[in-house]
């Protein structure tokens, strides 16, 4: 009956745990989707008058400050403590949003969509390594695709918002600072409840803090005895790596290090390849030219943001059941199918009623396969490849790369879709998402029901057999 009920105590406060921190994740999504309804109010030219250049630049900006954030914040984390960085995250997201809504011109608005992009990066490091860390093996894969649900969820929220404030103050050209205000208040709620969570136990161990981590350890387990054996793995792992120390830029020229950086760069990249943000910020532009209102295309763009939490639910439900990297095939080929079919339809049905309702039931089929299959396993692989000494340097430089692969498809997308077209601009991205599939099935490594240090081992000894099969090759010669 005890174990029962500390067990029912741990579950309890590791989801207030998950929750709490998953409110980054909650502004993470807000802020990149709140833009998406804001855009053609923000471009009139009584508001700040937007080429399609400037629109990138605007959209985009948030990009470039997430990519530097994403970099800073792995060396923050690793340093100050996911806690604490998550904290400082909040506070930032605060006073971006408050500039943003108040920004006069096109010039404060990017240096402030920059600097939310700083939190935006830094969020999108720290929340899912804590989670990881936080979580024992059994949930680990759970809790950490909740913080993509929080993201998916924020834009679901945006997009509603940007809908409401459209069809009842459309009339008022300020409209977008009302949906850029918005994201102030979930920050506002993750800076109170992160006051109140602990440090992960691993970086408490990493740093020396052995009983705290203990403490942690015992309030998220589900006996004392599981805590002390978790925390002995934890030390184990940590002895084995003590001649890497804290790992600096330079300590990249060890091979298997330096091959598990690879595979994270080339997960994130894979995910951008699919085009997703362009739908997720310039998803009212696209239905817009395809056909629809504005108005319309802001009510249409809410049935993106459903399938987006929708199929996270499902994808959760399937990391129980199948591969991570057999999700990341499927939802790749599904991603790529739907943007050959947009592609194909804006070049077969132009000027046609039918137009706008097929590319937005294509879309939402490519959502369906993004947030439903890759969307779960980004975040879950980066969290789970990397040792605990690499994984905030290496999780910074993946996310990194990732961010400014956005940068670059944010800042070129309406410079393109205003130059070439639909049918030019998707068959990009289709190109792209089918060397994206070549990579997942020759190079990334199935990480489902190991633990982290299994994994790292692993790694390890994929350098020593491969050394062992040079040495024999030589030896032939």
């Amino acid at each position: 009956m005890e174990n029962k009920k500390a067990n029912g105590n741990s579950q309890s406060f590791l989801r207030t745990v998950m929750i709490i921190s998953t409110f980054g994740g909650l502004l993470f999504g807000y802020d990149t989707g709140v833009v998406n309804g804001a855009l053609p109010y923000m471009s009139a030219p009584d508001q700040l008058d937007l080429t399609p250049f400037t629109e990138g630049l605007v959209v985009s900006a948030i990009l470039f400050g997430a990519a530097i954030g994403s970099l800073l914040g792995g060396r923050l984390a690793d340093s100050y403590g996911r806690r604490r960085l998550i904290l400082w995250i909040a506070a930032i997201f605060f006073m971006a949003a408050m500039g943003c809504t108040l920004s006069p011109n096109v010039e404060v608005m990017v240096l402030c969509r920059f600097i939310l992009g700083l939190a935006v990066g830094g969020a999108s490091v720290s929340v899912p390594t804590y989670l990881a860390e936080m979580a024992p093996v059994e949930r680990r894969g759970r809790m950490v695709t909740q913080n993509e649900l929080m993201i998916v969820s924020g834009q679901f929220l945006a997009f509603i918002c940007n809908a409401l404030l459209g069809i009842f103050m459309g009339h008022a050209g300020h409209v977008w600072r009302y949906m850029l205000f918005m994201a102030a208040i979930p920050a506002v709620a993750l800076w109170i409840g992160m006051k109140n969570m602990p440090e992960s136990p691993r970086w408490l161990t990493l740093k020396g803090n052995i009983s705290e981590a203990l403490q942690v350890l015992k309030k998220t387990r589900q006996s004392d005895a599981k805590a002390l054996a978790e925390l002995n793995e934890i030390q184990d792992s940590l002895s084995a790596e003590a001649n890497i120390k804290q790992v600096g830029f330079k300590e990249l020229n060890t091979p298997w290090i330096r091959r598990i950086v690879f595979i994270g760069i080339g997960v994130a990249v894979a995910t951008r390849f699919t085009g997703v943000n362009t739908i997720m910020f310039y998803g009212t532009q696209i239905l817009k030219d395809a056909g629809f209102s504005t108005e319309i295309a802001l009510i249409a763009n809410i049935a993106n943001g459903l399938t987006s939490v929708l199929a996270t639910f499902v994808g959760i439900w399937l990391l129980g059941k199948i591969g991570r990297r057999t999700m990341f095939l499927l939802g790749l080929g599904g991603t790529t199918i739907s943007l050959l079919c947009i592609a194909v339809a804006s070049l077969y049905l132009v000027g046609t009623n039918a137009l706008p309702f097929v590319v937005l039931f294509l879309t939402i089929t490519f959502l369906a396969f993004m947030q439903g299959c890759i969307g779960p396993v980004l975040w879950l692989i980066l969290a789970e490849i990397f040792p605990l000494r690499v994984r905030g340097l290496g999780m910074g430089i993946c996310v990194f790369c990732l961010w400014i692969v956005d940068f670059f498809i944010g800042l070129s997308f309406p410079v393109l879709l205003s130059s070439f077209g639909l049918f030019s601009t998707f068959f990009v991205f289709v190109i792209s998402g089918i060397i994206a599939m070549i990579f997942v099935k020759t190079c990334v490594p199935e990480t489902k029901n190991r633990t982290l240090e299994e994994l790292e081992q692993d790694f390890r000894q994929y350098k020593k057999s491969e050394a062992v099969v040079l040495e024999g090759k030589c030896g032939t010669k």
